[in-house]
């Protein structure tokens, strides 16, 4: 557009130039002693614009030559960058697509040859955390330390180091070490929402459940966090500050929280258990009914299930409500048949608990089942039970009683010289050894079998001297060489 314009403009000049010439016909007089020009008017401009037009063209010319030495500066600068950036665009790449050995090699290969201070602490930050990835933390902490030096006083550089190497420290299990590092970007600017994201994550790995939820309540307030998440972290920060403040903190806590944060179950577990440990079971019961009234929770349906005797009919009137809301449900059968069991309603209990287990069988159905079948002193199904439960505990095959493993057959053990005769004598000690190559320590066979089996009658031999002798001559003894040795054969045997 810029260029028609000029165009037109130029043109128009022109037109009006000649116009003007045409219309003013004079002559233009030039006397310079000894000589005398006269031109036309209209030569005489025209003259002076050719004139500046070259006189414009020339300086450019010298200009454009001057400047030669910068421009090549300038464009081997400009080609390096170039260059630079490629590096740094593949390296980022290589980092992002988890090929962390060619992305290492690329930025340490940027690192050395780049003189710009963005493009270095980048390639720095980058090299850290492929040789993160590897476990190289010697090579990541010194990329780490020249991005921090190139950095300088640079905020935002400062702010990027910082907030990469605290993640990294965090992978780590290094929380104190992320805190030195971010705790001065939460304090100069609260909106540093990564900063904080990490602190979350640093506090949630320091067990610091007070700083846990006071960072999810700043994140949650300004949108930077899921909200499922959020409520996860406020039910798992709130629950273990409850159980460490006690019953005298409890009122602090809990006036902080929501109405729906209350029925948490984690929280209302925890709430219901420093009253249940001060011995104020109704209160705890109405912490859980109220958590139990949004939802039927299994772990609260357990708790609530859990309560002395004189709480039962209440407890047993609040859950039968619940059921015919949650015909189906086999926690809530189960804490019924529990709470039968805790006020010695067997017969309701009996009901509960066979409802359940059709629904679900699991080990504490079955438990609870053989300890009230022990009370009526139905002995075989109590035992029934418990074996199923044990069963399901240790992931066990469930064994039929009649089965008996049959007994082993010893009589063709060698180690054993008779077996009746073995089973009528004391226990005895071995003192012989049984090796092969011992085979002739004992002097005689009535010898030896004295000095087995003490307090025994001699045996008698079913075998001859010349047998025996006949047996271990020919019998081989493993690993000796019988012709190194002072028991080679005899001479019968080699002839």
């Amino acid at each position: 557009m810029r260029t028609w314009f000029w165009t037109l403009f130029v043109l128009a000049l022109a037109v009006g130039l000649a116009v003007v010439l045409r219309e003013h016909s004079g002559n233009v007089l030039i006397i310079a002693q000894p000589w005398r020009i006269e031109l036309s008017l209209a030569f005489a401009v025209l003259l002076v614009l050719a004139a500046f037009v070259a006189l414009y063209a020339v300086l450019r010319i010298i200009a454009w030559i001057v400047s030669g030495p910068e421009r090549f500066r300038s464009w081997r600068g400009l080609r390096a960058q170039k260059r630079d950036h490629e590096l740094l665009e593949t390296g980022w790449i290589n980092v992002l697509e988890g090929r962390y050995t060619e992305a290492e090699q690329d930025l340490a290969k940027l690192l050395d040859r780049t003189r710009i201070t963005n493009t270095k602490v980048l390639a720095g930050l980058a090299r850290a955390r492929a040789a993160h990835h590897l476990g190289e933390y010697d090579r990541r902490d010194e990329a780490l330390a020249v991005a921090r030096n190139t950095a300088g006083n640079e905020p935002r550089l400062k702010e990027a180091a910082a907030t990469v190497a605290a993640e990294m420290y965090l992978d780590q299990n290094r929380p104190q070490d992320a805190l030195a590092l971010l705790q001065p970007l939460h304090t100069v600017s609260s909106r540093h929402l990564n900063a904080t994201r990490l602190l979350l994550r640093a506090y949630r790995q320091l067990h610091d459940y007070d700083r846990v939820y006071e960072l999810t309540r700043l994140l949650l307030r300004r949108g930077a966090i899921d909200k499922a998440e959020a409520v996860q972290l406020v039910e798992v920060s709130v629950a273990a500050r409850l159980r460490a403040a006690g019953l005298d903190g409890f009122k602090i806590i809990w006036n902080d929280l929501r109405a729906d944060e209350k029925t948490l179950p984690d929280i209302a577990l925890a709430a219901a258990q420093l009253h249940d440990d001060a011995g104020r079971h109704e209160e705890a019961g109405r912490l859980l009914e109220a958590a139990l009234n949004v939802k039927p929770d299994t772990r609260l349906l357990n708790a609530y299930s859990q309560c002395p005797p004189d709480q039962v009919a209440r407890r047993l009137n609040k859950a039968e409500t619940w059921l015919k809301s949650h015909p189906d449900n086999s926690a809530l059968l189960a804490a019924l048949g529990n709470l039968c069991l805790t006020g010695q309603l067997w017969g309701p209990g009996e009901r509960y608990l066979l409802r359940s287990m059709k629904i679900r069988s699991d080990v504490r159905i079955h438990a609870l089942l053989g300890n009230l079948y022990d009370r009526l002193g139905r002995k075989e199904d109590a035992m029934k039970h418990w074996r199923l439960a044990s069963s399901v505990a240790g992931v066990l095959p469930v064994l039929q009683t009649s089965n008996l493993l049959p007994a082993a057959d010893t009589r063709g053990d060698p180690t054993l010289i008779d077996v009746e005769t073995m089973a009528e004598a004391q226990p005895i000690e071995r003192t012989a050894p049984m090796a092969a190559s011992a085979a002739d320590y004992f002097d005689s066979e009535a010898d030896a079998n004295q000095q087995a089996f003490p307090g025994m009658e001699p045996v008698a031999s079913p075998r001859s001297d010349a047998e025996f002798d006949e047996y271990f001559d020919s019998a081989p003894i493993p690993g000796v060489d019988l012709s190194q040795t002072s028991d080679r054969p005899h001479g019968r045997d080699r002839d």
